[in-house]
């Protein structure tokens, strides 16, 4: 199998850094470009075209001649500096300008022809190694073929190589002594052509191999002998970059499948979220149910039998309420039933019809099995026409060969293709879209994410007594995920890799975060595809692209914060360049108006809980449909970018949740002690300003409303200076995650059920009753205020309602005299007036309230 191991004659060199540097904060590491009319230009070419844009360089590039310490030549504007976008002035002339280019070597190894065999073992398991300084690539063996195929790609970054000969050697693999060399070809890295896309691929040619005697030197040539080869320079812009075994990951270690399953899960790949369907069944009724000996007394069926139907789709199984049965004949439920289903339908909807005589007892009576393509594809709302399935017997082998019809079912069943299936928190979601395409809108704009590196890791293994890290990032956006490939053995990765997203609504969020491949060091499992080692988190970003400005750049350094038992860890920084480009402004500004869901969702929605279930189902499924892929999308990782766990209880996230009221209402308590200050004089200056303003607004009350919008309008454009000038971070603070006692995060990451020994869920337990009572007693504070309004008339008092209705009438009376204006006058005034004429004593009308009774009198 392909691997990539170091050469044992030298060491492998280090990763050298960048020679520039970052300035500044680092979190504020990079500058802002602006670039107005290029992008929005070129994203109107994309929406002509209908498709995405794909990576295309602007210049060819030279490979040094002298490896890795000369220099290249790069067009104006070239690439970016190494975590940087550069100067303003750079033009926007490629769709793959957000990183800095990166070269590197490709070797395409197609196949070799005429392999003679062993003149020992009379056999030949070849195999091609490419050798460029200290690295060195394999491919895998084939046992006694003498024309093998491999058709496997190598990249080597230039940075890392220091050597101007590239070999590729013809090995035969000895089990018992050491590998026979059959033949090598060198190349020249200094004549090795560039080939920049959208040129065609270099077509490979055969070149005759070079026999190597045991001293290393060369020999005579072998005419029967021939290996297949295309070798150029090129970019990670190349189609070949994600396909291709870097020479970075020479440090993987294992048997040779092992280390070939390793490397296959640190290659980059795209994926893309199934298409996900809301299936609803609804259970109508059955009829000539044949029931079984066991639910009958005699000729009569047993008193009490209760009939029920069970649907089960995949994994995922509802049932309906129990219906009494009276008379097998008919039996009605009428109740609906919603699963989530992804295309290509692999599982089939199975009915199963049970009767219960017994408490525990449960007695299948018949089940039908459903093909999920026989249901019609609903896009709107229209009545779907029922249908007849037969039942069939389900049991002892003996009861279906006297009875191949157990009655029939009757159901109303369609997919829903004008919802949108939530995989994601709303309050997260990426995509708002219908499942059906037919129901799309245009998009109205591009996204372009830059992976540039990242900087500062921790350390998050040990191999050998020394701490690495072997990262990649994985990036969410509507239905298409990216994910790097796996910077192996590096605190400071850099992986310069572009990815492109179609928008069709602003309000959605690009979620992203790094994790640490731990199926490098495991790659004996990783090759049975038996490895229960997760990868583990390193930190997650959030975009809300509505928070960026159009066409315009933003290159920070996001940090990366997760929370672990030890508390919260920053895992060093992700630096990353995005930008949203707008096909059209009015388009962007049309959809604030619309509603962010399909308008499905509010003519017929689901339920709170069908929706939490739903939601489960989604998630579960795009796990397992993103882990068969090649390499997979581990679940870990598809549940830490869904949040999974967002439903979850949390003491720490309620207080968060808690400080975020306290603090989104100290705007309205600032604003009431500003006035109990203007009230009692203490700045007798704004008290007389208070007055003038009020008794202006009194005289002319058709002021009111436009100095309010004014008011509003000059706030707005006062706080435009101080505007956000950058994505926000997580932020650690507001999570609550920095103060948070140790035993809360473990009781936030514990399994469901839990895990832990009995104290101490006891112990748990008695903190969590202490808070949830402390909430309760609020909630029934609020609720006792709102009760006590409601008996204002509803003679629960009766003399405080017959005084409140008396009240009420002379109000009206005196209101229907008096100009309204000098109500408010004098209303506004006795609110305003001096201290000396108060008293400390509450007011009449507060005393009056808090007299008044409540339904917590008759609660026990």
């Amino acid at each position: 199998m392909p691997s990539l191991a170091r050469d044992g004659r030298g060491s492998r060199p280090p990763n050298r850094q960048p020679d520039t540097r970052i300035s500044g904060s680092p979190v504020m590491a990079y500058p802002y470009v602006f670039h107005a009319q290029a992008p929005r230009a070129r994203a109107e070419e994309y929406k002509a075209k209908g498709a995405m844009p794909q990576p295309q360089p602007q210049v060819r590039e030279q490979w040094p001649a002298g490896g890795g310490g000369g220099s290249s030549t790069r067009a104006r504007g070239g690439g970016a500096e190494w975590m940087g976008i550069g100067s303003g002035d750079r033009p926007l002339a490629s769709a793959y300008d957000l990183v800095e280019r990166m070269h590197y070597l490709y070797v395409r190894v197609v196949k070799a022809r005429g392999i003679p065999v062993g003149a020992v073992t009379g056999a030949c398991s070849p195999y091609v190694e490419v050798r460029l300084g200290n690295y060195r690539g394999t491919t895998r063996h084939h046992e006694g073929k003498t024309s093998p195929e491999w058709n496997q790609v190598f990249a080597f970054s230039r940075e890392r190589v220091q050597a101007t000969a590239l070999e590729v050697l013809v090995m035969d693999r000895n089990a018992v002594a050491r590998d026979d060399c059959v033949g090598r070809v060198v190349f020249d890295v200094a004549e090795v052509p560039v080939r920049v896309p959208p040129d065609s691929p270099l077509a490979p040619q055969w070149y005759r191999l070079e026999t190597a005697r045991h001293g290393g030197g060369g020999g005579g040539m072998v005419l029967q002998s021939e290996v297949m080869l295309a070798v150029w320079a090129g970019t990670q812009a190349d189609e070949a970059f994600a396909d291709a075994w870097h020479a970075d990951a020479a440090s993987v270690r294992g048997g040779v499948d092992g280390v070939a399953a390793a490397l296959q899960s640190a290659r980059s790949k795209v994926y893309v979220t199934p298409k996900l369907w809301y299936l609803r069944i609804n259970v109508l009724e059955a009829q000539d149910v044949v029931m079984g000996g066991g639910l009958f007394v005699g000729d009569k069926v047993r008193p009490h039998v209760e009939v029920f139907a069970k649907v089960q789709v995949g994994g995922m199984m509802l049932r309906t309420k129990p219906c009494a049965m009276r008379n097998p004949a008919s039996l009605a439920w009428n109740e609906e039933l919603v699963f989530v289903v992804a295309e290509p339908f692999e599982d089939p909807a199975v009915l199963i019809v049970e009767a219960r005589a017994h408490p525990g007892k449960d007695e299948i009576v018949g089940r039908a099995v459903l093909p999920l393509t026989i249901f019609e594809k609903r896009l709107d709302r229209r009545a779907i026409h029922s249908q007849w399935f037969s039942l069939e017997p389900f049991g002892h082998p003996l009861r279906q060969q006297e009875a191949r019809f157990a009655g029939r079912v009757h159901l109303r069943a369609c997919l829903e293709g004008a919802y949108h299936v939530m995989d994601e928190p709303t309050m997260y979601v990426s995509d708002t879209r219908p499942t059906a395409r037919q129901l799309w809108r245009p998009p109205v704009g591009v996204l372009e994410v830059g992976v540039l590196g990242a900087q500062g890791l921790t350390p998050m293994k040990t191999i050998d007594g020394r701490g690495t890290t072997d990262a990649y990032c994985v990036a969410k956006y509507g239905q298409k995920w990216v994910r790097t490939r796996t910077a192996v053995d590096s605190c400071s990765p850099r992986w310069n890799e572009q990815y492109t997203w179609e928008v069709y609504d602003p309000c959605t969020v690009l979620t992203l975060a790094m994790f640490d491949n731990c199926q490098l060091g495991n790659a004996g499992t990783a090759a049975a595809g038996i490895s229960t080692v997760r990868d583990q988190r390193m930190g997650k970003v959030r975009i809300r692209l509505s928070t960026l400005e159009m066409d315009k750049v933003y290159t920070n350094a996001h940090p990366l914060v997760v929370l672990h038992p030890s508390g919260v860890r920053k895992n060093g920084e992700l630096c990353l360049a995005v930008r949203v480009t707008s096909v059209s402004l009015s388009s962007v500004v049309f959809l604030y108006g619309q509603p962010l869901l399909p308008k499905m969702h509010y003519l017929q929605p689901f339920t709170i809980p069908q929706l939490d279930a739903l939601r489960r189902q989604a998630m579960s499924i795009a796990a397992a449909r993103l882990g068969r892929a090649e390499p997979p999308l581990r679940r870990e990782v598809v549940e830490y970018m869904l949040d999974a766990d967002s439903q979850a209880w949390s003491l720490r996230r309620s207080k968060a949740n808690f400080f975020r009221v306290t603090a989104l209402l100290s705007g309205a308590a600032s604003m009431v002690r500003w006035l109990v200050d203007v009230c009692h004089w203490r700045k007798p200056a704004t008290t007389v300003l208070v007055h003038l303003l009020f008794i202006t607004l009194m005289c002319f009350p058709e002021l009111i409303l436009p100095t309010m919008f004014l008011y509003m309008s000059v706030i707005g454009v006062w706080n435009y200076r101080r505007r956000p000038r950058r994505p926000a971070n997580m932020d650690a603070r507001l999570s609550c995650a920095e103060a948070t006692h140790p035993d809360e995060i473990d009781e936030e990451l514990d399994t469901f059920p839990t895990s832990k020994p009995n104290d101490v869920v006891r112990l748990r337990y008695d903190r969590l009753r202490s808070v949830a009572g402390r909430i309760q007693t609020v909630v029934g504070d609020v609720a006792t205020q709102g009760e006590r309004v409601r008996s204002l008339l509803a003679w629960r008092d009766p003399r405080a309602t017959a005084l409140f209705t008396a009240l009420c009438l002379v109000a009206a009376v005196a209101l229907y005299v008096t100009p309204f204006r000098v109500v408010v006058l004098v209303a506004g005034l006795y609110v305003l007036r001096h201290p000396r004429f108060r008293s400390r004593m509450p007011s009449a009308a507060s005393n009056f309230f808090k007299r008044l009774p409540s339904r917590a009198d008759t609660m026990l």
